[in-house]
């Protein structure tokens, strides 16, 4: 007995090493492409000023698939067994990696391929994210699912950052290496995974859920697809939101996001089981998730272009070092996570998640206040100590909530759940960049040409006004976010006779690092600030949710194996929906 014991301890540990790695894998191809992007458009060579609908298809097509998949993915896992398809989702993730890898082409072709190859990734990464957390759950009990929760947000959280990082250093050498990373450890997770083994319990053979499938499949991916191209200029718009396409495709999507709602209310074996957010926990859980979700994601989008595009070049970094260094200076954030996911995981196990999780939400909440008091030439270790109490907020919330939403299900719901989990969250994701970017550029719209027009007016080049205070702002943005001053840009295209006639020291400001990142922070800071706002009210919200959502809930059905409500203790009696009673 004592080696069998032994040999399930080793196994659990193991199983969370194969899934670390997956979702560390997945992780760092969300966010390693935001810093090669320059390198990448370099390497095949394509203009990126010219180039945003690319541009923005390899950041956001991967989650997009990823957000897309993962339902369906999570409810063919219960059907047909989570190993199977979470070692495909290995194998599909690899092939995508290589073929990134191996690019032919160059040009419009090139950023084409790029786009596909990374699709397969998001497929690959769908499988892998479909599984991991019901993987976890089928091996670990409940009374430590929050302690391998937290380890699992640790590489989760880490590997985004890491990203950033290891974009930055391998995109130096040849931008094909950021692809090639992944190789290796797609190869050993693929090779290792035959070790784990099929433990949960299979639900009923039935037949797939077609029209929920479609449905789902279209009406996300119209919501996704309206919210990128909206984000592009459309005639003489900053952004694309009166364009009629993109109108009519989040209208559509809506629309059969709706029917996809009514078919999964009907049919016997859905895809997405509403019945399961008849538990509170579960329900309150997944919104408090999604909200912390539309949080994290854009507005930690906003804050790696205050770095890029204004505070580094102030402090006298290079436009082309700033997508590295914006990595770097975000660490504390990571600390924070990695720091405190693992122990918030293991104190919710055993005082329960309500306390901890709504904790986590308020300091964040807090966190964003204070970024929004900071001016935009703060110093590093005030807005370092703010983004290490974020980190601390976010892993105090992450790990507990994941935990509570996987034990609240049956085993054979844990696939589904699980998908339902992270693709609220992906979606989320995705929607916090529109909803970010949007209020940025039209900050920008309102308030960058005043802007230029005065700071141009304060170092004598008035003359130039009608050049450059025209700037569209998504140019502006993408120049700060792709690190290179559009400025320079500007005035090396004008007739070498225009040029002539400018002042050498007023081309020399003009083009410094800290002229047009001063310039863009008067138009930046106000609408920055409103997203911070945001980002705290969601918090709050996220933080009342938890709080109501009750203490602490395992689902009877495999857990309580009397059936006998006398075994439970009262704060679990009190939080057992009604219909499980």
């Amino acid at each position: 007995m004592k080696k069998m014991v032994v040999m399930t301890v080793e196994y659990k540990w193991t199983a969370l090493l194969i899934v670390l790695i997956s979702t560390i894998m997945v992780m760092i191809n969300m966010t390693i492409v935001l810093i090669s992007l320059p390198a990448i458009f370099n390497g095949i060579h394509i203009n990126p000023e010219n180039s945003f609908q690319y541009l923005l298809w390899i950041l956001m097509g991967y989650g997009l698939v990823v957000a897309t998949l993962l339902l369906s993915f999570g409810r063919l896992s219960d059907m047909y067994g989570r190993i199977k398809m979470f070692r495909l989702g290995y194998l599909i993730f690899t092939i995508g990696s290589i073929l990134l890898f191996l690019t032919p082409s160059t040009g419009n072709a090139g950023a084409l391929e790029i786009v596909i190859f990374r699709l397969i990734q998001g497929v690959g990464a769908a499988f892998i994210l479909a599984n991991s957390a019901a993987i976890i759950r089928d091996v670990f009990p409940p009374n430590e699912m929050g302690k391998a929760m937290g380890f699992n947000i640790v590489g989760l959280t880490s590997a985004q950052f890491a990203g950033l990082i290891l974009g930055g250093l391998l995109a130096i050498f040849n931008w094909r290496y950021i692809f090639l990373i992944s190789v290796p450890f797609g190869v050993i997770g693929t090779i290792w995974s035959f070790k784990l083994k099929e433990l949960s319990i299979k639900a009923v053979k039935t037949k797939i859920d077609i029209w929920g499938n479609i449905t789902f499949i279209s009406a996300i991916t119209l919501l996704l697809i309206g919210v990128t191209y909206g984000l592009l200029p459309y005639g003489s718009n900053p952004m694309g939101w009166e364009n009629p396409w993109v109108i009519t495709s989040i209208i559509s999507g809506l629309v059969i996001l709706i029917l996809f709602i009514f078919i999964e209310n009907r049919v016997k074996s859905p895809m997405f089981r509403v019945s399961l957010f008849k538990n509170k926990m579960f329900a309150y859980s997944n919104a408090a998730g999604l909200l912390a979700a539309l949080t994290q994601g854009g507005v930690m989008f906003m804050i790696i272009l205050l770095l890029q595009g204004i505070w580094l070049p102030l402090h006298g970094y290079s436009y082309a070092s700033t997508p590295f260094w914006a990595g770097i200076y975000m660490i504390p954030l990571i600390l924070g996570t990695a720091i405190m996911g693992p122990i918030s995981g293991a104190l919710s196990d055993k005082y329960g998640p309500r306390e901890i999780a709504t904790g986590g939400m308020i300091i964040s909440a807090v966190g964003f206040i204070l970024l929004a008091a900071l001016p935009y030439n703060f110093t590093y270790i005030e807005f370092g100590l703010v983004l290490f109490m974020m980190g601390i907020g976010t892993g105090m919330f992450v790990a507990p909530n994941n935990s509570t939403i996987m034990n609240s299900v049956p085993p054979q719901d844990r696939g589904v759940a699980s998908g339902m989990m992270f693709t609220l969250k992906n979606t989320a994701t995705t929607a916090s960049m529109a909803i970010f970017f949007t209020i940025i550029v039209v900050g920008l719209t309102q308030r960058l040409p005043d802007a230029l027009t005065t700071s141009l007016a304060n170092i004598g080049a008035s003359q130039l006004t009608p050049i450059i205070s025209n700037i569209p702002p998504t140019a502006a943005l993408f120049s700060a976010f792709l690190g290179f001053n559009p400025i320079n840009n500007i005035l090396t295209a004008l007739p070498a006779p225009l040029i002539a006639f400018i002042p050498h020291s007023i081309f020399n400001t003009l083009t410094s690092t800290t002229w047009f990142p001063a310039t863009l922070a008067n138009a930046f800071i106000p609408s920055l600030h409103i997203s911070f706002y945001i980002g705290a009210v969601f918090c709050i919200i996220a933080a009342l949710l938890s709080v109501l959502r009750g203490g602490k809930y395992i689902h009877e059905d495999e857990e309580l194996k009397t059936g006998s409500e006398a075994d439970l203790k009262p704060q679990e009696l009190e939080d057992i929906p009604l219909n499980e009673k």
